[in-house]
């Protein structure tokens, strides 16, 4: 078994601190994106889509997509459980997953995507003005998330988990995508500070 890194990239750090939450190794393969080694054959004949990370197992059998990855190691390694326990659990933990992922780290890496001149060779056609629009969704979702969390200590509930993970990688991506944080949102800061401080953030 393998993984094909991508270092400092969202999707490529969210699969590597859900591994360090589950205290599980896997041997990494450094892609350097920067230089687009994920467009290289090695890469593109196990994705076409040519993203990572891409987890190639012991018979060759290929997973892609972040969070598909993280739920392969769930199955495998069921504690700590990181998509919530129970009927009610793991849907709380899947309707908050979804939200994070398409309302508010989606939304930040398009404006990273199509405002940041790094990206201009990536992102095709770059459209600044797409980019600019999204900032202020970003914020918006975060003031609803404010308001969520002033009730409980994480996303989805009492526990820490996928959310949570998601998350906190798309409040970190939002300096590159030049989004400011607002000053009011305590909530957000509070959760924000604690979930950062947890030895897995540094994966």
């Amino acid at each position: 078994m393998k993984l094909f890194d991508g270092g400092k990239a969202p999707n490529p750090r969210r699969v590597r601190i859900f591994l360090a939450e589950k205290g599980i190794e896997v041997p990494l393969v450094p892609v350097d994106m920067t230089a687009l080694g994920h467009r290289d054959p090695e890469i593109t004949r196990r994705n076409p889509l040519q993203r990572l990370p891409v987890l190639e197992l012991d018979d060759g059998t290929i997973l892609t997509e972040s969070v598909a990855i993280c739920r392969y190691f769930e199955e495998l390694y069921p504690q700590p459980p990181l998509f919530g326990t129970g009927a009610l659990g793991r849907a709380q933990v899947e309707m908050w997953q979804r939200r994070m992922e398409l309302n508010f780290l989606g939304t930040v890496g398009n404006a990273f995507r199509h405002i940041h001149p790094a990206m201009k060779e990536w992102e095709v056609p770059q459209v600044p003005e797409w980019g600019e629009a999204n900032k202020p969704r970003a914020v918006e979702f975060l003031r609803i998330l404010d308001r969520e969390l002033a009730d409980r200590e994480f996303v989805a509930g009492d526990a820490f988990s996928i959310a949570d993970i998601t998350g906190m990688i798309g409040v970190d991506f939002m300096k590159p995508a030049r989004i400011a944080m607002p000053d009011d949102l305590t909530h957000v800061r509070r959760w924000y500070a604690a979930v950062s401080a947890r030895p897995s953030a540094g994966a």
